[in-house]
């Protein structure tokens, strides 16, 4: 037993440890340097520009970004330069949010919409920066979202099972060796040889394989989703995903492909206009002072689909670059006309060409370009309340939107005159719209589909926009009947609360703290196992809580400290296949569980009777621990065993009353078995000479190990077993040869040494008799069971 015990902790050990190195190598890749401000020098100091790692940042540090670096601690903008920073990390939303250091903020503006500060945790998309760090590790806004983490989780159902049959095993285990003890030593005379067979029937009511069973098949799990390119921190949560009902996902970058997408070119009127294109694709082409991803998208949809807008005939004359006052970026540029008025003779036509926010191009647009191409519409009220309520329509359909306006301007010298912006920016013809999407995942369908198929409801908690989450989902094909926001969820009661968590599949514009609660509400209102989904800092708080924490190897680092998966890629289909391992491990874990309780208590019942009705002991305590041994090496293979279809279509939870109960009803077969057995040597054989105490041990050794070794294909399976389902071929091995060698025994000179004697060949056949008949009835007894309780594992 201590050598199983040692096997098992190791084999768990070993594997735990070996995908937290994994884990640690992930936060070793994203470790990047930051730049800062540092003086040097004893005498005369003189400003250096230093890279040191972000652990080493300290409040007071003047640090220095660019596009693609990460805030160390909680900044105070100084200086920037058209600075745009992604908070998806801390607040959800896969839109980027504009810094500028010339902010003045007052005391009512929400924390995370200040313009001045950058927080730990988000990075720079693009522009550049300086900024004074006013706090680092647990004084930053990142830290203040962490207070809860660490708290217990709810109960693990299958281990509180495990420890409450632990209990009554241990229970049963007292009162039965004390009596056997009791009832020995009476007929021996002998204390020590009484203790000895009392501590032996102790051992084999012990289901010694549990820990080894459970570690091996969990170790086993892993491995599958490692090749996956899964890392399972930790080995339990393979089984909490096969009881997993209900998964939560963060929409950023997991359902989505967390990059835009165009999705229409629309006139003033919402009608398709290639003219609106043509000119958007002109200013992210001639634009050089920064790409932003919008760019990126237009550049894409342009080149993949086939336009031909001839770039080269066009050049660059000068450019208004973006800021976060104007929202807006404009290029002039300058092609030939088509009008010519000689071969030798060229004129030029020079626009300028704008594009950005919406209601600022619209600002600065004096007409509007008509439907059918004739002359210029002046720009009235109504045509600027036609265009707003457009761009709310689109936007309440999960579009972000652009406007697009040009200008034809004079050819007064060699370019116009760029000191005043806001002349030249003016009189400007509105043309249309450009409308963006994040579009969700090719495989994300798929999966969730396969995931509903299997029983896991999918709900979707984002900080993003309603309207942008419904889109998603919609696509998907997850039912948006249902859905609610933080806000909303504010003004609820306990009991509203509760009951609209369970009933929405879509939560949006959900804070961090948001997030936790509703994880919490469906594991202890619902009683649901929860998994959770999120790669972000704000995601933290509810993959803590979670009974499954999942995230990604691009995610936060603190999403992944905390997470008990990581996926290393994106792909929900990896969960699918996670899913049905869980239930596959689950599964087989209750089939040893079962089987090895019922198996052991019926024994040892049995044992019981034959100890109080024979004037010797069934089995000398050596024999009896030899038995054990046998079927419990015998039991190794069952992790490699598999599981019926409909087995893992559902989720599969531990439930405190059925246990009891399935011992109730299919211990006393067991017992039978045995009893049955006893009668017939009893009856049969007492009157032949070859009846004696090392006859019955040997009778009563094979039969008890064939018994202990079959009871395995009865139980494992709701269906006949060897007729209509077989188990895997590594446990009808371990069956034939564990068999194999309890038969062998008795007639070898092993047997001789353990007080065996050779069997006839009648009493073979009464074991194939009784078997059979051991079958029939535990069939009986199995289909009455499920008829009941309607269930069986």
């Amino acid at each position: 037993m201590l050598i199983l015990v040692f096997i098992s902790v190791s084999l768990r050990f070993y594997q735990e440890y070996t995908s937290s190195k994994a884990a640690m190598k992930l936060s070793e890749f994203v470790r990047c340097p930051v730049k800062v401000q540092r003086c040097a020098g004893r005498v005369i100091q003189t400003e250096l520009i230093v890279q040191v790692d972000q652990r080493d940042i300290v409040p007071g540090d003047i640090v220095i970004f660019e596009p693609g670096d990460l805030f160390p601690g909680d900044v105070r903008l100084l200086s920037s330069k058209h600075l745009s920073v992604s908070q998806s990390s801390l607040t959800g939303e896969s839109w980027i949010t504009e810094k500028t250091a010339d902010a003045k903020e007052n005391q009512r503006t929400p924390l995370l919409e200040l313009k001045n500060i950058c927080f730990m945790g988000t990075n720079v998309v693009s522009g550049s920066g300086m900024g004074l760090v006013v706090s680092t590790g647990c004084k930053t806004y990142m830290s203040t979202m962490f207070s809860s983490i660490g708290k217990k989780k709810p109960p693990d159902g299958f281990n509180d099972g495990i420890r409450c049959i632990s209990y009554v095993l241990i229970s049963v285990m007292l009162v039965v060796m004390a009596i056997i003890i009791l009832t020995d030593y009476l007929k021996s005379h002998d204390v020590s040889e009484s203790v000895l067979f009392g501590l032996s029937v102790a051992c084999a009511l012990t289901p010694n394989m549990l820990p080894l069973i459970v570690n091996t098949s969990l170790a086993k799990g892993a491995l599958v989703m490692a090749r996956d390119r899964c890392i399972v921190k930790s080995l339990a949560v393979i089984r909490d995903m096969g009881s997993m009902d209900i998964l939560c996902i963060d929409k950023t970058g997991t359902l989505t492909m967390n990059h835009a997408i165009i999705v229409n070119h629309l006139d003033s009127w919402g009608s398709p206009q290639e003219k609106v294109l043509r000119f958007a694709f002109l200013n992210s082409y001639f634009k050089t002072d920064q790409k932003y991803p919008l760019d990126d998208a237009i550049l894409a949809y342009v080149f993949t689909n086939g336009y031909r807008f001839q770039p080269s005939k066009w050049s660059k004359i000068d450019e208004i670059p973006f800021d976060f006052i104007r929202r807006r970026v404009s290029v002039i540029l300058e092609t030939e006309s088509n009008a010519s008025q000689g071969r030798n003779s060229h004129t030029c036509d020079r626009f300028m060409i704008t594009k950005g926010a919406l209601e600022e191009v619209m600002r600065v647009c004096s007409f509007i370009d008509n439907v059918d191409g004739s002359e210029l519409v002046t720009f009235s009220s109504e045509d600027y309340q036609r265009i707003l309520n457009m761009g709310e329509e689109l936007s309440n359909r999960g579009l972000r939107i652009i406007g697009v306006a040009i200008k034809r301007l004079q050819m007064q010298g060699s370019h116009p005159n760029m000191a005043n912006e806001e002349i030249t920016e003016s009189d400007m013809v509105f043309l249309g719209v450009i409308t963006f999407f994040d579009p969700p995942k090719d495989s994300a369908k798929q999966a969730l589909w396969r995931l509903a198929e299997k029983g896991v409801k999918a709900k979707v908690l984002t900080g993003d926009s309603l309207s942008l989450a419904v889109r998603i989902c919609e696509e998907l094909g997850i039912r948006t009947t249902n859905v609610t926001t933080g806000p909303e969820l504010e003004l609820l009661n306990q009991d509203d609360f509760h009951e609209t968590v369970k009933s929405a599949t879509v939560l949006a514009r959900l804070t961090p703290t948001q997030k936790l609660r509703v994880v919490q509400s469906l594991q202890t209102a619902g009683e649901h196992v929860v998994g959770f989904l999120g790669d972000g800092v704000n995601d933290s708080l509810a993959i803590d809580a979670a009974n499954v924490g999942i995230s990604v190897d691009s995610g936060a680092s603190v999403a992944k400290d905390l997470a008990d998966i990581i996926l290393l890629e994106k792909d929900l289909n990896v969960l699918v296949a996670g899913v049905e391992n869980g239930r596959l491990t689950y599964g087989n874990t209750m089939k040893y569980i079962k089987m090895s309780v019922v198996a052991n208590i019926g024994s040892v019942l049995s044992l019981l009777i034959a100890t109080l009705l024979l004037e010797f002991e069934p089995l000398t305590p050596r024999q009896l621990l030899t038995q054990t041994f046998l079927y419990s090496v015998g039991q190794i293979a069952i992790p490699w065993d598999k599981m019926e279809e409909d087995y893992v279509k559902t989720p599969q939870k531990w439930s405190e009353k059925s246990l009891p109960i399935f011992i109730l009803w299919n211990g006393p077969v067991c017992t039978l078995c045995d009893l049955a057995n006893l009668i017939f040597l009893w009856f049969y054989y007492r009157d032949y000479n070859i009846f004696d105490v090392k006859f019955f041990h040997s009778a009563w050794f094979i039969e008890g190990l064939l018994m202990q070794t079959l009871i395995f294909h009865l139980i494992r399976t709701e269906k006949i077993p060897f007729i209509q389902e077989i188990s895997s071929w590594p446990v009808i091995c371990s069956t034939v040869v564990i068999s194999a060698i309890g038969i062998a025994i008795p007639f070898t000179q092993v047997g001789e040494v353990m007080g065996f004697t050779n069997l006839p060949f009648s009493y073979f056949g009464f074991l194939v008799v009784l078997f059979l008949g051991y079958f029939t009835v535990g069939q009986v007894v199995k289909r009455m069971y499920i008829l009941i309780y309607r269930k069986w594992l």
